[in-house]
Parts: C-alpha cells; structure tokens; sequence
C-alpha cells in the first residue's frame, strides 16, 4: 500500500478547499448546515480562504456529525453526487490544460498534496486495463471506520470528476474498498455505476487503459505551463508551512519543562537557528509568534474544556509567572482567564438547555 505519510494522523491537513466544497452540496441536500458548522467548529476563515489549511484529525467528527444529522449510513457516497465538479482548483486546471486524461493523472499525481496529506492516488498502468490505487491515512487505526465517509465520498467524487474531464469518457470498471460494507451493498454498485468489491487489500478505482488516451478538449500547452507553475508555487508554500509545524509540535513537547527558546527548537530540529528563522519568515511568521500562538490555543482549551487550575494552566502553558500569563492573556482575548472560562461556561449551559 502507498504510504501517505510518515507524519502522524495529527500532524496531516487538508485544504480549505475541500470544506468549501462540499458546504454548498450539504446545504442542497437539506441539511442542517448551521448544527454542523457549530458542533465541527468550522471558522468563517475555512469557508472562505482557500489558503488555510485544517487538521485531517477533525474530519472524524465530521463524518460523525454528518451521519447524525442526516440519518444516513451512506452519506460519503450521497454527499460525493451533490458536490459541483468544478470549483477553479489549480488541479483541475492541470487536468484541463493537459494533452489527455493519463497526462492530467500524472501531473496531478504530483501536486495532491494541494488538497490533502492524508489522501495520495497512485496511478498503475496495465495492458487491458488500469488501476488508480487509493492511500488513505488512518486507515490502519482502530478507529478506521469512522473514516469510510471519506473513503467512500472520495471514490465516488473522483468518478464523477474524472467523467467530467474526459467528457463522460471515463468509466469505471470496478471500485475496491478496504473496509467492509455498511447497511445496503447494492447501493454501493448503484451509486458508483459499477461492481464494488469490499475487505480488498488495496482501495482503488479500475478502468480500461484506453481511456487514459482520452484527448483534452481544453488542452493548451501555454496554460499548462502557467498552471504548473502556479502549482508548484502552492506546493512551495506549503513546504515552508511544514516547519511551523515541526516547530509547534516541539514547543508543546517542551512547554511543561518551562519557556521553549529558538535556540533549544532549532537543537531539537538539528538545524542552525540563523535557518530556522529565516524559514520561519518565509512561512510568513516568527518564532515568537509561533510560541504566543500555540500558548493561545492551549490556555483557551484548557479554561474552556478543563477544570485546571488557573495555577495550573499558567505551569502548563510554560509561563513563570501568573502576572504574566495574566497580561499576555488579556492581550490575545480582551478578557482575563476567569472571564473567558465563564463565558465558555455559560455558552456551554445555553447550548445544553437549548437541547
């Protein structure tokens, strides 16, 4: 099986891209947006920046709440037929721009971490027929059938868009999926438009080899360098991201035994700290940032989802001092610890009651 990464489950992201792109399905479905926006925590910023990024961890509760609330065992595969093909996605401009449909493969082979770690395709070419293998992470965990939502939904999406861009061309053959099927199997072949086989060894989409010969109506080879281009930058981008990361992860493994330092992250890191904060400033921040963001996050959680302390928050966000932790909270949300954890409270019983 394709690895897709060496990172842990909580360490991938994926594109805000993908949220918006299925918001508008879920609103043509009927469903009850503002109930999954709420208990998903889904920021305007997700809804309508196409820069950010998301922790893949939070699509288990996605999933979750979307079964709930719709009451459908089979939500992957339905909400994957209400999402709109195209959304002006640098993928599918080089899909469009490309000579055929195997050359679009290929090169969006190359940038899908535009759209998600957690997901890679691996394209298997055979003499009669051909396979897209399909690498999701989380898979292999305990928890890997909360994940057959995405799983499925992205099965049924990548048809549906590969018909799209061949126009109406492609096909496929058969789907295999790794886990077993829930509630009615026939609905699996009915909505895929073809033979699904389940507990495979590999997740893949099968079609005939002749389709990858399918020429682009929209080929231009001007754009397709453009698009590349374009591309690439994104994925540049998101590489100096990666070292935000290693660096938030690192202060939250240190913050207990006091106030991370640039020079003991870029130690932890082995690399030279002149480096580090010069990819720092690529990615648009600062270690200092870095540091006051993650304790933001972290005091804010644990006033609102804990019953720590206020001594304690202060130890466990690295602080020496209260008066401190005081100003430098007051200054991150206009409010003192105690307020904040009153408002988060009061929220919480008005939510309950309301139920």
């Amino acid at each position: 099986m394709i690895e897709t990464s060496s990172k842990n489950l909580s360490d991938l992201s994926d594109s805000s891209f993908l949220i918006q792109l299925v918001y508008p399905a879920m609103q043509a479905m009927g469903l009850d947006v503002e109930r999954i926006v709420s208990e998903c925590r889904i920021s305007t910023t997700l809804l309508q920046d196409r820069s950010s990024r998301f922790p893949h961890a939070a699509q288990q509760q996605f999933w979750r709440v979307l079964e709930d609330v719709s009451g459908d065992h089979h939500i992957g595969l339905h909400l994957a037929d209400a999402v709109q093909v195209y959304r002006g996605q640098v993928l599918e401009y080089l899909f469009l721009s490309s000579p055929n449909f195997g050359e679009g493969l290929k090169r969006a082979q190359n940038y899908q971490r535009l759209v998600t770690d957690a997901m890679q395709f691996e394209l298997h070419i055979g003499q009669t027929q051909s396979k897209l293998v399909l690498a999701f992470a989380g898979d292999d965990d305990d928890d890997a059938l909360i994940f057959r939502h995405r799983n499925e939904c992205f099965a049924r999406f990548l048809i549906r868009y590969f018909q799209a861009v061949t126009d109406g061309a492609f096909a496929a053959d058969e789907v295999n999926l790794l886990h077993d099927a829930v509630g009615d199997a026939a609905e699996y072949s009915k909505v895929m438009g073809c033979p699904v086989h389940f507990k495979q060894q590999e997740a893949s989409l099968v079609f005939a080899t002749t389709i990858l010969a399918t020429p682009s109506t929209h080929a231009e080879p001007d754009l397709l360098r453009l698009h590349e281009k374009l591309a690439s930058k994104q994925l540049e981008r998101l590489s100096r991201q990666d070292v935000v990361g290693d660096v938030r992860q690192i202060i939250a493994e240190m913050l207990e035994l006091g106030q991370p330092s640039l020079e003991s992250v870029a130690a932890r890191l082995d690399m030279n700290e002149r480096v580090l904060r010069a990819r720092l400033t690529e990615a648009g921040t600062s270690f200092n940032q870095v540091l006051a963001d993650y304790r933001c996050v972290l005091a804010k959680r644990l006033l609102a989802r804990t019953d720590e302390s206020i001594a304690d928050v202060v130890y466990l966000t690295g602080f020496s001092e209260p008066s401190t932790f005081y100003r430098a909270f007051k200054r991150w949300t206009e409010l003192t610890p105690i307020e904040y954890r009153q408002q988060k409270k009061a929220a919480q019983n008005s939510r309950t009651e309301s139920e």
